[in-house]
């Protein structure tokens, strides 16, 4: 008891030695945040009353916050300070650095304190944790083995060089492509310029790829194989069709309503009310952005319960008129994860994958529990890992990363390339391949790359150029995975991970495989196994039936390996023989 009162002692006397403290954070001119100043360290003093440290900012309007506490000279405290337990407003860890980040869906009075162990955060009215009694209620499949189809890439309605995508082209791939994917990711489908993602009318179909009528067409054949269809769906921002925000196109969802947008349901923080050279500065606008602005376009203020019914009518719509079994929500960095749960909430749909792109796995977890957990996201820290890796020593950084750590594999939607990564000229050698690289030059490290993939939970994304150019292979690695029954949560054993080798033991619905990687790594078949691949980079075995790797040419006729069961059987022209000859079918 004298250690501890000592102690605290100790610490009252080295809280009130502190000259000041301050709050520091992402404030903007004018505002009463942060006293208007942006991350200045010294900006916002805190008043100090027996040993504790506090700030109010008053009348805070709804938008998006972050802070950390500073002593106004070189430290920073951020989220690992938070302490939930004396804050009656959520806040979540956001960036690498940890600034600890809330929304306020009303305007209220907010104070900070610090006393020299915690940092607490009260608002006014509060804003409420979400409800775990919602959590995954709709949208995330559990222990599933579905694989998903990135069916376009950057400019793929007018490029050849991966074949051209648009809905008439992905018609022809309609069939082979639901033999072996389970979702196929559609491009953007409203009207808009470019690829889509500066749409001008959610409502009207005729986009850059096709009509509805193609469209439908192709996704009328992807459900005859029971393949479901993934809409993209753009509600960060609005493309305006006068001027920077003089009006907009009506977007009717017919049997769900009609909406036509105006400036006063534009963020206040858009281009378009504080650019000097907007035409669109002295017209109404709405509340503060609850996300990352986006510059390109108006961005929607989804506080508001207008924004909010049409986005509601807008996936129902897609849902249950166009036919789309799911959703990819763009930039969700954009907006509060809690709209992204509702409008999951109004319209049910199958499957849903978030585009929060963020390189931490903290920041993605928060997303995806700001979601209430009913929606998985891309797993970017994953992403991050297989660049670092990219084909060569650094097979260490494969070893449970991405939201595989956090036990979060049910909501991770894995993939190696996407349209932005794989196109972006600024990103030339930062991503996996880098910019226009002829993929027929990376054929080792794209199938190394792609087994990882499709090898380990999570709801694997297979990116179309790669499938294109690597249909066989890629196919091939499919059907392993099914042959085992991997699914979104199987569990995982690392088992080597070192410069040139990763090794890992994966369970699935039937089976188990066992995943080999890098140069040094063992290629004699564990106990119990079989080899199902041989490849450049990685070798896989598995202990249920799966026919070897062999190359196209062979005939039908060709005998091939198969286990079941821990039995090695023979299979040839349809019939299967024990190893003695004996006929079992």
């Amino acid at each position: 008891m004298r250690k501890l009162l000592s102690f605290l002692l100790l610490l009252t006397i080295t809280v009130s030695a502190q000259a000041a403290w301050y709050v520091a954070g992402n404030g903007t001119t004018g505002s009463t945040w942060c006293n208007g100043k942006s991350w200045v360290i010294n900006g916002s003093a805190m008043t100090e009353s027996n040993g504790v440290w506090s700030i109010t900012f008053s009348s805070l309007p709804v938008g998006s916050y972050e802070f950390k506490v500073t002593d106004g000279s070189q430290t920073w405290l951020g989220y690992q300070k938070f302490s939930a337990d004396c804050s009656n407003l959520y806040a979540v860890s956001v960036g690498n650095d940890a600034n600890i980040g809330f929304s306020l869906q009303q305007a209220q009075d907010v104070t900070i304190t610090y006393n020299g162990s915690v940092i607490c955060l009260q608002g006014k009215t509060g804003n409420a944790y979400p409800d775990p009694s919602k959590y995954a209620q709709v949208a995330v499949p559990s222990e599933y083995e579905g694989v998903m189809l990135q069916a376009f890439y950057w400019d793929s309605h007018k490029l050849t060089t991966y074949s051209n995508t648009k809905y008439a082209s992905l018609q022809n791939y309609a069939d082979e492509i639901g033999e072996h994917f389970d979702l196929v990711w559609f491009p953007p489908s409203g009207y808009g310029s470019g690829v889509g993602y500066y749409t001008k009318c959610y409502s009207n179909l005729a986009s850059d790829w096709g009509n509805r009528v193609e469209l439908n067409k192709v996704i009328e054949t992807l459900h005859q194989h029971d393949c479901k269809a993934i809409a993209d769906i753009v509600i960060n921002h609005f493309q305006s069709t006068s001027g920077w925000a003089k009006s907009f196109a009506t977007n009717n969802f017919y049997p769900y309503g009609s909406y036509t947008i105006t400036s006063k349901h534009i963020c206040a923080g858009d281009e378009a009310f504080i650019k000097s050279s907007s035409d669109s500065k002295s017209l109404a606008h709405g509340n503060a952005d609850t996300g990352t602005n986006d510059e390109g376009c108006r961005d929607l203020d989804h506080t508001q319960e207008y924004v909010q019914q049409m986005c509601e009518a807008y996936t129902k719509w897609m849902i249950n008129e166009v036919g789309f079994d799911g959703f990819r929500y763009d930039m969700t960095r954009g907006y509060s994860g809690s709209y992204l749960s509702q409008y999951n909430l109004a319209s049910e749909p199958f499957f849903s994958v978030s585009e929060f792109w963020m390189d931490d796995v903290s920041s993605v977890k928060n997303h995806l529990a700001d979601a209430s957990y009913n929606t998985l996201a891309f797993d970017f820290p994953l992403k991050k890992a297989i660049r670092t890796w990219n084909g060569g020593s650094g097979y260490a950084n494969l070893k449970n990363k991405g939201l595989r750590s956090e036990g979060l594999s049910r909501f991770a939607v894995t993939f190696i390339d996407n349209h932005d990564t794989f196109h972006r000229s600024d990103n030339q050698g930062a991503e996996f391949l880098g910019y226009n690289t002829n993929l027929a030059n990376k054929r080792a490290e794209i199938l190394a790359a792609n087994a990882y993939l499709l090898m380990l939970p999570g709801v694997p994304c297979v990116f179309w150029p790669h499938w294109y150019t690597y249909k066989e292979e890629i196919e091939r690695l499919i059907g392993i995975r099914k042959a085992v029954g991997i699914h979104s949560e199987s569990e995982v054993t690392d088992e080597t991970a070192s410069t040139n080798t990763y090794s890992a033991t994966i369970t699935g619905h039937k089976g188990k495989v066992v995943l080999r990687m890098g140069s040094a790594r063992s290629t004699s078949a564990p106990a119990g196994y079989m080899q199902a691949y041989s490849g450049d980079l990685f070798d896989i075995y598995t202990t249920t039936a799966t026919p070897l790797a062999q190359p196209a040419e062979q005939s039908p006729m060709t005998p091939q390996k198969v286990m079941e069961d821990g039995f090695i059987y023979i299979e040839r022209n349809g019939s299967r023989y024990t190893l003695q000859g004996q006929q079992l079918r």
